[in-house]
């Protein structure tokens, strides 16, 4: 498997139009401006899928994170990246994907608009070992209670929290 320091990804400007591409770890580096999927995985109980990120991950090492998904490589469209993604960490393919919104958000870590998709699998999972310790599915509820407790992703709880207050 390739190192996913050296992914080519797509490289935006404030307005998330395309300028160019960087590989991942000059994206990083420098905090560029960049695109991402975040797919929220239910099943049919309504339990959305936390995953425990590896500790080797570049950014947020070890946290929990309500959401699957990566950055979007270069040539590739916001769906696209979703698919593959969630291919590529927990082995789900030709689920329909519902894409729900788009949204910026910049820490001390990263600067990404993120494209969100949700779906319901019930199906047997494959965990990518490179990205992915472990996983479970959980209450919305008891997500957001470990949250207080655990460290999760800051951009995968604003997701969790922005699709919670379209959706209640």
């Amino acid at each position: 498997m390739p190192n996913a320091a050296d992914e080519i990804v797509v490289i935006v400007d404030d307005e998330n139009q395309v300028v160019g591409s960087a590989p991942r770890r000059e994206m990083r580096a420098q905090r560029l401006p960049h695109r991402s999927t975040y797919i929220l995985v239910f099943n049919a109980q309504g339990e959305l899928y936390v995953q425990k990120r590896t500790m080797t991950k570049d950014v947020f090492p070890g946290y929990y994170d309500p959401a699957a998904g990566g950055v979007v490589l270069a040539g590739e469209s916001y769906d696209e990246s979703a698919q593959r993604e969630l291919f590529e960490e927990m082995g789900i393919r030709d689920v329909p994907l519902t894409p729900l919104f788009i949204f910026y958000f910049t820490d001390e870590q990263t600067r990404v608009w993120g494209g969100v998709y949700s779906c319901v699998y019930d199906g047997d999972l494959v965990l990518q070992p490179e990205e992915v310790e472990s996983g479970e599915f959980l209450s919305v509820e008891e997500i957001l209670r470990r949250a207080h407790v655990e460290p999760y992703t800051p951009d995968g709880l604003y997701v969790l929290q922005r699709y919670l207050q379209q959706t209640t």
